[in-house]
C-alpha cells in the first residue's frame, strides 16, 4: 500500500529508491545470465580468444561489482528528485544503456553473433558515457561510479572485437 501511495504521489523514500535500483540491475544480470548460459560452454570455449582474455572466474565478480556500482549511481541520481527534468533524462539514458547491456549477452552468446555484439557494445559504451555526463549534472559522485563500468566495457569491446575478427 505504501509503495502504491508513493507511486501515485511521486514521493519515494531513499531506501525504496535503492531497493528498486538494485532489483532492476539484478533482473538485468539474471536475464543476461540466461542469455549467456546457452552458449557459454560449448560454443565459447571453442573460440579463438584474445591473449589478454581473463580467466572465466573473473567475469562473475567483476560484473557483480559493476552492477552494484551502477545501481548505487542510479540511486544517487534518483534521490535528487524524480520530478526534475535532469534526473528524468539521466535515468532515461541509464535505462536505455541497461537495455543494450542486456541485449549484448543475448546477441553474443544467445545468437552467437560476435560481430553484431560488437556493434551493441560500442553503442552501449557511447550510451554509458552519455549517461555518466547526464549523471554528473545531477550528482557528480554518481558519474564517477560509472567510470569502472565504462572502462570494463572498453576492455570487453576489445575482447569482443578479437572474437568477431578471428572466428
Amino acid at each position: 500500500m505504501l509503495f502504491a501511495a508513493q507511486l501515485a504521489t511521486g514521493r519515494w523514500s531513499s531506501g525504496l529508491l535503492l531497493l528498486v535500483s538494485l532489483v532492476l540491475v539484478l533482473a538485468v544480470a539474471a536475464l543476461g545470465g540466461i542469455g549467456t548460459s546457452g552458449g557459454l560452454h560449448e560454443w565459447y570455449e571453442g573460440l579463438d580468444k584474445a591473449p589478454w582474455t581473463p580467466p572465466a572466474w573473473v567475469f562473475g565478480p567483476a560484473w557483480t561489482l559493476l552492477y552494484i556500482l551502477m545501481a548505487v549511481a542510479a540511486w544517487l541520481v534518483a534521490r535528487a528528485g524524480l520530478e526534475q527534468r535532469a534526473v528524468q533524462l539521466a535515468l532515461g539514458l541509464y535505462l536505455a544503456q541497461l537495455a543494450l547491456n542486456l541485449a549484448w549477452s543475448w546477441i553474443f552468446f544467445g545468437a552467437r553473433a560476435p560481430g553484431w555484439a560488437f556493434l551493441d557494445i560500442v553503442a552501449l559504451s557511447i550510451l554509458v558515457a552519455l549517461t555518466a555526463l547526464a549523471f554528473a549534472r545531477v550528482e557528480p559522485i554518481a558519474a564517477s561510479l560509472l567510470a569502472p563500468y565504462l572502462g570494463w566495457l572498453l576492455f570487453a569491446a576489445s575482447l569482443n572485437l578479437w572474437v568477431a575478427l578471428r572466428n
